[in-house]
């Protein structure tokens, strides 16, 4: 069992930049992938990024990639995503998961078997 615990969102103003965490638990997330994904007000949850925790391979939506560059930090069982160029429309709530989806289809949440609770990212103009 793996408890995922995300942290550093705030609000922040359009062209700023915020790193949140995703911290794992209980077991070592070394042969997992780890992304990150959010939902805004009324909206479905989408893909944002996802690494590989062996090897570092790395995705990203087209709607962030150049500005969010997700790493990791294996010793710690942690994620992070550094968000630069912030945009009124990535306010979200920003939830890390982790599973084993083949890289073909890391952007699919029912390849993800644990979940965080989510930390809030809010982007005023």
């Amino acid at each position: 069992q793996v408890q995922l615990e995300e942290s550093g969102g705030t609000a922040v103003q359009a062209g700023g930049s915020l790193r949140v965490t995703c911290a794992a638990s209980g077991s070592t997330v070394s042969g997992y992938t780890m992304s990150w994904f959010r939902q805004a007000p009324g909206n479905e949850r989408e893909f944002v990024a996802g690494i590989r925790m062996s090897g570092g391979n790395t995705a990203y939506a087209d709607s962030v990639r150049g500005r969010f560059t997700i790493s990791k930090e294996i010793a710690k069982n942690t994620v992070y995503l550094q968000m630069n160029s912030l945009q009124p429309e990535d306010t979200a709530i920003y939830y890390c998961a982790v599973g084993r989806p083949a890289w073909g289809v890391v952007s699919r949440q029912d390849m993800y078997y644990y979940w965080g609770q989510g930390t809030q990212v809010t982007v005023s103009s």
